[in-house]
């Protein structure tokens, strides 16, 4: 190899050398954001399945209050005429401790107002309001979506009862709940960024939500309804796009026990991560500087490269110099032995010492000429270490099989011979556990040949025993064994199993 050449090659090596350390830390770092983020996004399904649990325990509050109010007011009207007569009367020892801005209404069945704890009451029309016309067409209780107050605009949900006297409809009693009684929910979960809590009725409809809605929202349609709900009753989700303002949100949802309600807590993803960011922004910076270090070395490796270059250039011509007159030396050492045969020859031909001492001298050149070939073999022969593990793997077992052995003697290389082993012992040691479960001696045929594609060898373990269903095996430490094996020695396998079970593997050994 010229001097130019070996520099090429050293100066490949440092590339590669380089290239390799520099993929490998890339690699630490891609793994490390990797981590990163997925912890992140599990911290967030944390928060946010803790602040449902919140928004969850509240909803069942809100609508214990509702319920119980109606029917706490129906339960006062037992023996209260409740027939029209344009007054609207207070009702205030039924509904004490309601929550501010919760109002509660008595209508009869016209939808007239009969009682109500709202001071600035006034007559609507609501018999085309599906809290109304629910429980007058025979629902008992009816909590609705949400909806807009015709007598202030505000956003307000309601719970409503039917009134029932001596069989006859008489009337609806009603809660009216403002919207914004989420907002210390809201406040108390605080999951920072855009975040939002929500409660929906089971059918799709929403009740609730903080901040508030533009309009209310049928979420029948949407996966939260068509996919995670009929797979669990509580659980996460990452909203690409939220059916409300289209804000990416990562999304814990509950179903509140004994409600009609499903509780929801979205956290504001992009708020979220964050911390991610960061610790992308960190390995960036980091990336950056090994980059721009790996670079300053690779110039200065070439410069040292280019000055070896030109010292090794001196040396190769002063070896080369040096190894010509070596030659010249065994030459010329050659031809006085030959000189010295040729006077031993004509002065001792016949002599009793003669055949002896031409012996030596033949002995001295034959060193002379083999003085630079120098041969090194380092190989294991497959054909004995394959045979030898499975005489071991049978007589460990103390298997009663006559094994029948057709192995052609081939080079396996050291760093693949581990592999080999393994192999054939997991396949034998299978045959013996499991072909013969009665125990009765048996046949086990090993193969190992040449085939025709270059490098490659067959490998072939067969029983005759009672065989199994390739496609029903579980995959356990035995398959990955064969599967990691087999992908050491660059090759491929399969199973066979008719009339017994027959393994065969083309495999790479050198």
């Amino acid at each position: 190899m010229t001097t130019s050449a070996s520099t090429r090659s050293v100066s490949k090596i440092a590339a590669i050398a380089t290239a390799a350390a520099l993929v490998a830390l890339l690699s630490i770092l891609g793994t490390w954001a990797t981590q990163s983020y997925f912890t992140t996004i599990s911290r967030a399904e944390e928060r946010a399945i803790a602040s449902v649990k919140i928004v969850a325990s509240h909803v069942s509050w809100i609508h214990q209050m509702g319920t119980q109010t109606v029917r706490r007011i129906d339960d006062a009207l037992r023996l209260t005429d409740l027939r029209f007569d344009g007054n609207i009367r207070d009702m205030d020892v039924a509904t004490q401790g309601l929550p501010t801005g919760v109002q509660a209404y008595v209508v009869d069945a016209e939808g007239r107002i009969l009682y109500s704890t709202d001071p600035e009451i006034k007559p609507v029309d609501i018999t085309d309001r599906d809290y109304f016309t629910a429980v007058r067409d025979g629902q008992t209780e009816y909590a609705s979506s949400l909806l807009i107050s015709r007598l202030n605009g505000d956003q307000i949900f309601v719970f409503s009862r039917r009134i029932v006297r001596d069989g006859k409809f008489m009337g609806a009693i009603m809660v009216s709940v403002p919207a914004d009684i989420t907002r210390p929910i809201w406040e108390m979960v605080d999951l920072g960024g855009d975040y939002a809590i929500s409660f929906v009725r089971d059918d799709g409809m929403l009740v609730a939500r903080y901040p508030l809605p533009e309009t209310t929202l049928d979420m029948s349609g949407y996966i939260l309804f068509t996919k995670y709900l009929k797979e669990a009753p509580a659980g996460t989700y990452r909203a690409e796009t939220s059916p409300m303002d289209g804000v990416r949100r990562v999304v814990a949802y509950r179903r509140v026990e004994g409600t009609p309600f499903v509780a929801v807590a979205a956290a504001d993803y992009d708020f979220l991560i964050q911390p991610f960011r960061q610790t992308l922004l960190m390995l960036g910076v980091v990336a950056i500087m090994i980059i721009g270090g790996a670079a300053v070395a690779g110039l200065w490796i070439l410069h040292l490269l280019r000055a070896q270059e030109q010292q090794s250039a001196q040396l190769a011509k002063a070896l080369e110099t040096n190894e010509m007159l070596l030659r010249e030396i065994h030459h010329r050492v050659k031809n006085n032995l030959q000189s010295v045969m040729s006077l031993v020859r004509l002065q001792m031909r016949g002599s009793d010492g003669f055949e002896a001492l031409n012996s030596r001298i033949k002995s001295m050149i034959a060193v002379h000429e083999q003085i630079y070939k120098h041969d090194a073999y380092a190989q294991i022969d497959a054909a004995e270490l394959i045979r030898a593990v499975v005489c071991s793997a049978v007589s460990v077992h103390d298997a009663k099989l006559r094994v029948e052995f057709d192995l052609q003697s081939q080079p396996v290389s050291a760093d693949k011979a581990t592999a080999l082993a393994l192999l054939v012992n997991e396949v034998v040691t299978n045959a013996i556990k499991y072909a013969y479960p009665d125990g009765n001696e048996d046949n086990l045929s090993v193969a190992l040949t040449a085939q025709d594609e270059l490098g490659k060898s067959l490998l072939t373990i067969s029983d005759e025993g009672v065989g199994f269903d390739v496609g029903e095996v579980t995959p356990g430490t035995g398959t990955r064994l064969v599967d990691g094996s087999v992908r050491q020695l660059d090759g491929s396998y399969e199973f066979h199993s008719q009339g017994g079970t027959r393994f065969s593997a083309t495999v790479t050994l050198v």
